[in-house]
């Protein structure tokens, strides 16, 4: 149950706008980080979110799945996600920064990598799809010691 089973309590609070869960150092994983997001997702009117998973473990798939299913979050505006220490390689952070370009109207975003394994592949990869968030307005981007094994960087 854990992240998925709080996930899905919440999804019930239809007309909930702002939220901030601080869930890090819980040992999340890929499944709870997916059920979390998707259980968001029903939260139709939800404009504002802070979510912290800090030091967990939730992988490629966790980033991505979560990312995928915020997406669905159609009125969401602003964003602070902390990803950071998650055991994330390129292939999550690529495919969290797909998902959230999906985001149609969120405007702010905050994102932290920190202590992640993305690498040059994954920091590049994250940048061309943050590019096509349309309407984003302020972004901070939070990539503090990633470790690029790339040649030139």
């Amino acid at each position: 149950m854990g992240a998925s089973g709080l996930g899905s309590a919440l999804a019930n609070c239809i007309n909930l706008t702002n939220l901030t869960l601080d869930l890090g150092w819980n040992e999340i994983g890929a499944m709870g980080a997916s059920g979390l997001g998707s259980a968001l997702a029903n939260c139709i009117n939800l404009k504002n979110l802070t979510l912290d998973l800090r030091e967990n473990k939730i992988g490629d798939e966790g980033a991505s799945g979560l990312g995928s299913t915020l997406a669905n979050c159609i009125n969401l505006t602003n964003l602070t996600l902390n990803l950071y220490e998650n055991k994330i390689g390129a292939m999550g952070a690529s495919g969290l920064g797909s998902a959230l370009a999906n985001c149609i109207n969120l405007t702010n975003l905050t994102l932290d990598l920190g202590w992640n394994e993305i690498g040059a592949m994954g920091a590049s990869g994250l940048g061309s799809a943050l590019a096509n968030c349309i309407n984003l307005q302020n972004l901070t981007l939070k990539l503090g010691q990633i470790e690029f094994n790339y040649l030139g960087l």
